[in-house]
C-alpha cells in the first residue's frame, strides 16, 4: 500500500515554511511525546475504582494511572452511542453536522468522514508522527451504499490520516465479523453464524463471518496488536508515533475470557470490564518495557456510558453510571459522562480536575501540543485543554458543550445549568419520548450544582435560562462551529 503523502492533507491547510521548520526543531530536540489514546467502548463512570469507590469490579490498571496522571471528572463524550463519538474524536467535529443525525453505522455502511476533513492523524503526520490505529473503526468503509469486502476498503482509515490500521468494521456485535488491515480484509467472510441472544449481554446479530474469527478472541488479539505496534516502533524512535486503541469492550457481546470468570461481583460484565483494565495494563507494560513510558502521553477513556440497565441494578450492587442519570444513548449525564485519565511524566502533575470537556477536544488539544495552528475548516469543536492537563489555573477553558442521544435529542450545558431539548431520555431508558402537557414544560433544565442525578425539571421557573441556552445552542448549530475562531 502506498503511503498517503504530505500534498493529500494540506489541500486548502497548506503549512508554511516557518511551522514546518518548527515541527523539525522539535523533532530534533525530542520534545514531542508519543501519544497512546486507548477508548473502551461502553466504559461506564462508575465502572473504574478510582471514580468510584464502591464499584465492584478490580480496576488495579486504571487506578494506578489515574493515581500517576490527571484524572478528569466532567468529561463528556459528543454523543451517547458509538459511531457519532467516535467522529467527534478524530475530527474534532460534532457529529450532528455531519450526515448522520441519529443513531450508528452498521457494519455495511459507507464511510462517514467527510473526503478532505482533517482529522487527528492527518494532523498528527504533518508534525512528523507515525500513526497506527488497531481496533472497532465504526466510521464506515468504502463508498458505496453497502460496503463490498471483495474491494479496496476506501475511503477507510488510510484515507483518514493513518499509516497503518488493523481492526475490525463495527461494534462486535454487528456483521460482517471479520479483521481488516488497511484497506483490505484480513480473512474473508465466506461463513455464516446464527448470532446468540442470552444470556443477558452475550448478544451478537446473526450475519457473515470470517471462518477463523472468534468473538472472545477480539480484545486479547488487539490487546496483542497493540504491543507489537509499541515495541515495533521502540525500534526507530525517528520519529514519534500516535496510537490510536478502539477496543471492542466491554460493549456487548460480554465474553470475557475464562480466566476473568468471577474476576468480578458484577457478573459477566464486570467480569469483561476486569480484562479491559488488564488490556489496558498490557499496553502500559509495554511502554515500560520499551523505555518509552517517560515520553508518552497516555489517555485512557470511554466513547459513552454502560450499557447498565434497571435489570442490571437489581441483580448486583454494581452502578456502572455511579449515581449520574440513565445510561448509554440516553441524554442525561449516565449516557455520556465519561471516566478520562492522562498520564505525561514530567508534564502532567497527578491530580484531578473538575474541567468541563468534550472528546473532541482531542484536535485542539494535541494542536496545542504539536504547536499546530488549526485551520477554521478543521475541529470546529475542538478546544485545547492542554492547560487543564498542565494543572494550569485560569477561567474555565469551554464556555458550553454539546450533548446528543440516540435518537437525536440535542442538550446543552453551560456552567451549572443543563439544558434538554425533549422530554424522556431520548435513548434507551424509559420513557424514551414524552408529549408535553399543556402549559408544561417543553424540555427539562437542571442545575447539576444543586441537582446533580437531574431529578428536579425547573424548566418553567427559569425561562430566562431556557431561552439563553436555546440562543446558544442555536448560534453553535447556524454558525458551523463552536470554538473561538
Amino acid at each position: 500500500m502506498s503511503r498517503v503523502t504530505r500534498r493529500d492533507f494540506c489541500t486548502g491547510l497548506a503549512m508554511s515554511a516557518a511551522e514546518l521548520g518548527m515541527r523539525d526543531a522539535a523533532r530534533a530536540a525530542g520534545k514531542l511525546p508519543n501519544i497512546v489514546y486507548i477508548l473502551a467502548d461502553d466504559l461506564g463512570w462508575g465502572d473504574l475504582g478510582c471514580y468510584n469507590p464502591e464499584s465492584a469490579v478490580p480496576t488495579p490498571h486504571a487506578n494506578r494511572l489515574a493515581a500517576r496522571g490527571i484524572r478528569f471528572t466532567d468529561m463528556h463524550s459528543p454523543s451517547a452511542v458509538c459511531t457519532p463519538t467516535r467522529y467527534g474524536i478524530l475530527t474534532g467535529r460534532y457529529c450532528w453536522r455531519s450526515r448522520l443525525k441519529s443513531g450508528v453505522l452498521a457494519g455495511y455502511s459507507p464511510n462517514l468522514i467527510e473526503s478532505g476533513r482533517l482529522t487527528v492523524p492527518a494532523m498528527l503526520k504533518l508534525a512528523g508522527y507515525y500513526t497506527a490505529g488497531v481496533g472497532k473503526w465504526h466510521l464506515g468503509l468504502g463508498n458505496r451504499e453497502r460496503t463490498d469486502y471483495d474491494q479496496p476498503l476506501r475511503p477507510g482509515p488510510v484515507d483518514h490520516g493513518f499509516d497503518s490500521y488493523y481492526g475490525i468494521p463495527a461494534s462486535l456485535d454487528m456483521d460482517p465479523y471479520l479483521y481488516f488491515e488497511n484497506d483490505r480484509v484480513v480473512e474473508k467472510p465466506t461463513s455464516n453464524t446464527a448470532g446468540q441472544n442470552s444470556p443477558r449481554g452475550v448478544f451478537w446479530r446473526p450475519g457473515a463471518i470470517a471462518p477463523h474469527f472468534d468473538i472472545p478472541e477480539v480484545l486479547p488479539t488487539l490487546g496483542g496488536k497493540a504491543v507489537s505496534m509499541i515495541r515495533e516502533r521502540s525500534r526507530r524512535p525517528e520519529s514519534p508515533f500516535f496510537l490510536y486503541l478502539a477496543l471492542t469492550a466491554p460493549h456487548t457481546p460480554w465474553v470475557p475470557k475464562p480466566q476473568y470468570l468471577g474476576r468480578s461481583k458484577a457478573g459477566l460484565y464486570g467480569d469483561f470490564v476486569a480484562q479491559v483494565d488488564d488490556t489496558l495494563g498490557r499496553v502500559l507494560q509495554a511502554l515500560d518495557d520499551n523505555k518509552l513510558a517517560d515520553n508518552t502521553l497516555v489517555v485512557f477513556t470511554s466513547d459513552n456510558g454502560a450499557d447498565w440497565k434497571v435489570e442490571d441494578k437489581a441483580r448486583f450492587a454494581h452502578r456502572a453510571n455511579a449515581n449520574w442519570r440513565g445510561e448509554k444513548a440516553d441524554i442525561w449525564d449516565g449516557g455520556h459522562r465519561i471516566p478520562f485519565l492522562a498520564r505525561w511524566p514530567g508534564r502532567i502533575k497527578p491530580g484531578t480536575t473538575n474541567e468541563l470537556g468534550c472528546l473532541t477536544d482531542l484536535m485542539a488539544t494535541l494542536a496545542g501540543i504539536v504547536d499546530y495552528k488549526l485551520p477554521k475548516n478543521a475541529g470546529e469543536d475542538s478546544y485545547d485543554l492542554l492547560p487543564a492537563l498542565l494543572g494550569k489555573k485560569g477561567k474555565p477553558i469551554r464556555d458550553a458543550v454539546v450533548h446528543h442521544s440516540s435518537l437525536g435529542m440535542f442538550s446543552i450545558r453551560r456552567g451549572e445549568w443543563k439544558l434538554e431539548l425533549g422530554l424522556g431520555s431520548g435513548g434507551f431508558s424509559q420513557p424514551r419520548h414524552i408529549d408535553p402537557a399543556p402549559g408544561g414544560p417543553q424540555g427539562q433544565l437542571y442545575n447539576l450544582a444543586k441537582d446533580p442525578a437531574e431529578t428536579d425539571n425547573v424548566w418553567l421557573k427559569y425561562p430566562d435560562v431556557v431561552a439563553q441556552l436555546t440562543a446558544l445552542l442555536d448560534q453553535y448549530k447556524q454558525q458551523g462551529y463552536s470554538r473561538p475562531m
